[in-house]
């Protein structure tokens, strides 16, 4: 059926052309006002390395480390100690005139250990390692919760885009919903027709929720990664990212895991592993060698119930003294060997953890390089299939109002149309995440502004 007048049929189209290029306009803003703070990706990684609990701990852990650093430097010294014993003796059977006594000792002792087969030293230099390790560890730690800012924050973006699709897809059904009912009033569709229309109506507005509650989720799990007051509101800006961004060349695998394998903390850390292994079994083969030991000692003391004064006392029992003291182990109960032979064991066991930790690195180096160059080539398919699908709905739709068209080739096309749209969006934010995760891994700035 034709419509009665050419005017209203170009009323029609500009109608449907304005809805059209609404949909694909992206919205530039989802704040509140001008002065609300914009979160980025930046602001939010910027925020999280400054605060989060994680990394903060990891920090005192790190401090916590440089003091027994310095309690192992400070056993290769000689240690010094003073006491003071003052005594009282009752003698209960003898004359009630001398049946006690008082007494007092005073002393100052020094010992220093000269040989222990180098035990003290190599536990020096584990220390030293460790402290290393513990700092490897607090960039782990922001590595960790960049990355996951990073993916978090990226479902957001997708979020905000979907729900966007989602309200000019409404908008579009209310258009159509409407436009329906007038044409059923002068008999152009049946009430079959508009009944469907509805339905889609429905099912649109019922998406659009679901869409906002998928982006409140993601809302809340980015809110809770940076760890921010429960009263605390997010705000973001809908990114504009070119196309040409997003299908950006990458540099190519192979140089990608070399560099990670130089910059990534966990495989250094497991690096350092491998030499405090090396290190303990040296302290444990020390533990075969003589410990050779230094001391000396100043003394006195006095003693009552004597014809000298406390002077004297104290002046007569002035004693100095100093000893050298070789203990050498013959049989401890096999407790020598079998540390020494379980730190043997270690330098394997760490061995095989660094051979581990740099297939883990490869394994996931790879799977984001793949989804890179996947979610590119499927970003460039889809936007072709999306130019296709637009033109081919306008022009049903077109022909629906006109009446050469039935409703479900139109709903088929516009669910053709918004599946066409979600697979842009995806391989879009695909794309840009892995792109994103490559530079963490290759310690660069991150390229992507967003």
């Amino acid at each position: 059926m034709k419509f009665r007048h050419k005017k209203e049929l170009r009323k029609l189209r500009a109608i449907s052309l304005a809805l059209l290029l609404f949909w694909v306009i992206p919205v530039t803003s989802l704040k509140a006002q001008d002065t609300t703070q914009i979160w980025t990706l930046q602001s939010c990684l910027d925020y999280a390395l400054a605060n989060n609990i994680q990394i903060r701990q990891s920090k005192v852990t790190h401090l916590s480390g440089l003091e027994d650093t310095e309690e192992a430097r400070a056993q290769l010294f000689p240690n010094l100690t003073a006491s003071v014993t003052q005594g009282y003796v009752n003698y209960p059977s003898s004359d009630a005139a001398t049946n006690h006594s008082y007494s007092g000792n005073y002393a100052v002792n020094a010992n220093w250990t000269l040989f222990d087969g180098g035990q003290r030293w190599q536990a020096l230099k584990q220390q030293r390692i460790q402290n290393e390790v513990d700092e490897l560890s607090i960039e782990q730690s922001e590595d960790d919760i960049q990355i996951a800012i990073v993916q978090t924050y990226m479902q957001v973006m997708y979020a905000m885009e979907a729900v966007r699709i989602n309200e000019n897809t409404v908008e579009v059904s209310k258009f159509q919903r409407d436009r329906a009912k007038e044409m059923l009033k002068v008999g152009s569709i049946s009430k079959v027709d508009l009944a469907q229309l509805e339905s889609q109506y429905s099912t649109d507005k019922y998406q659009l929720v679901v869409a906002k509650t998928n982006l409140d989720d993601y809302k809340l799990q980015l809110k809770q990664l940076l760890e921010l007051d429960i009263t605390d509101e997010m705000y973001f800006e809908m990114p504009q990212i070119a196309d040409e961004t997003v299908i950006s060349p990458l540099a190519d695998k192979e140089s990608i895991y070399e560099t990670s394998l130089a910059v990534m903390p966990q495989i250094r850390s497991s690096e350092l592993a491998v030499e405090i292994a090396e290190l303990e079994k040296k302290k444990a083969k020390g533990g075969f060698f003589p410990t050779i030991s230094l001391n000396a000692g100043l003394g006195t003391g006095h003693l009552s119930g004597t014809d000298y004064s406390f002077g004297s006392k104290i002046w007569n029992n002035f004693n100095e003294s100093v000893g050298l003291t070789i203990s050498i182990p013959i049989f401890a109960n096999r407790e020598k060997k079998t540390a020494y032979n379980k730190a043997k064991l270690a330098v394997t066991t760490s061995t095989l953890d660094l051979l581990d930790a740099q297939k883990n690195l490869l394994k996931t180096v790879e799977g984001i390089y793949l989804d890179a160059t996947a979610a590119q080539e499927q970003f460039l398919a889809a936007k072709e299939k999306l130019s296709y699908l637009e033109e081919s709905y306008s022009l049903i739709e077109q022909q629906f109002f006109l009446g050469l068209k039935n409703t479900l080739e139109l709903l088929t096309e516009k669910n053709n149309l918004l599946s066409a749209r979600q697979e842009v969006l995806q391989s879009k934010y695909m794309a840009i995440m892995s792109m994103v995760l490559l530079d963490i891994y290759q310690k660069q700035p991150v390229k992507v502004s967003i």
